[in-house]
């Protein structure tokens, strides 16, 4: 699946109707990806090529829709050049409303030193250091030579990434597919007190039951907190993807309000307009007080948003 047909389910829409009415309260996006590459060119080995969503673009969209704030996801493309994220915070729609994530290799021995470095020259912007682990199960761990993805969660530099972003008050954020569960679960076993967040309903429908089980699972480390986002992965309905809500449910009752949040709610109106859609349906068991909870609230205490 292409990413932008991956966008036109799990947040983007066909132009046209009536627009959705912003949810009240506090609207945070904790998954946005940003990308300008005429200005800031990608990585050489970047694991694929986005089309431009700029800040110039995406600033007249939170304009339009009044978010409270967004957590910019550092994308692939761009690998471990934070030129453009630093460019964001710099150039944010106002002050204080972006924070971002780091993509930095976990095994690499620079890392926790250059993770200290970032973290130093943009106080209170980063929140996060993004692994992602989307290879099959019998697949091999790639090594330091291959772009930044699929690295040995067991290696000994990944538990000193791991401990470097704890020391600095990070979480890490696992893009992962299910399977990759029990893996995270004995690090956040190790790291108590650092928050592990999980995106994209952790890519359920990428996996066995027996399997989003074992994620479910990782709710009993009380700093871990699911991301309701990618619903794509997990959805076999057109729009607005009322299958999700068992699966959002059960996640639900295992993590709770207070440990949920929101994120890819896109870069346009219509986009925009199709992700309230969807939430609504998912969530439509839970109060509105959950509901608020898991629109801004959750993450405006979680990421530290003013």
């Amino acid at each position: 699946m292409t990413r932008r047909a991956f966008a036109s389910i799990s947040g983007a829409s066909i132009f046209g109707g009536a627009l959705a009415a912003r949810p009240q309260g506090v609207l945070i996006d904790t998954h946005i990806h940003l990308f300008d590459p005429k200005r800031f060119p990608y990585h050489s080995s970047g694991t694929y090529q986005a089309e431009p969503a700029t800040l110039d673009e995406y600033a007249a969209f939170v304009r339009d829709v009044s978010l409270d704030g967004t957590v910019i996801v550092h994308p692939e493309p761009y690998q471990d050049d934070h030129r453009y994220l630093e460019y964001c915070f710099a150039n944010e729609p106002r002050k204080g409303f972006f924070k971002g994530t780091l993509l930095l290799d976990p095994l690499k021995p620079d890392t926790p030193a250059r993770m200290r470095e970032l973290v130093k020259r943009v106080p209170g912007r980063i929140v996060a250091m993004r692994v992602h682990q989307n290879r099959k199960s019998g697949e091999p761990a790639w090594d330091t030579s291959r772009p930044i993805r699929e690295r040995d969660m067991s290696h000994a530099s990944m538990r000193e990434t791991w401990r470097a972003a704890s020391d600095l008050g990070l979480a890490i954020q696992m893009h992962f597919t299910p399977w990759h569960a029990d893996s995270i679960a004995k690090l956040a076993a190790e790291f108590r007190s650092t928050p592990v967040i999980l995106d994209h309903l952790g890519r359920a429908g990428m996996g066995t039951p027996a399997e989003y089980d074992r994620v479910l699972a990782l709710a009993k480390f009380p700093k871990t907190v699911m991301k309701f986002s990618g619903w794509a992965y997990s959805t076999k309905q057109p729009h607005p993807h009322r299958d999700l809500a068992p699966l959002v449910k059960r996640t639900f009752d295992a993590f709770g309000a207070d440990r949920m949040i929101w994120g890819g709610l896109g870069h346009i109106r219509a986009q925009f307009d199709k992700a309230v859609e969807v939430f609504e349906a998912a969530f439509a068991f839970a109060s509105e007080t959950d509901h608020a909870k898991v629109r801004g609230l959750t993450a405006k205490k979680l990421f530290g948003f003013a």
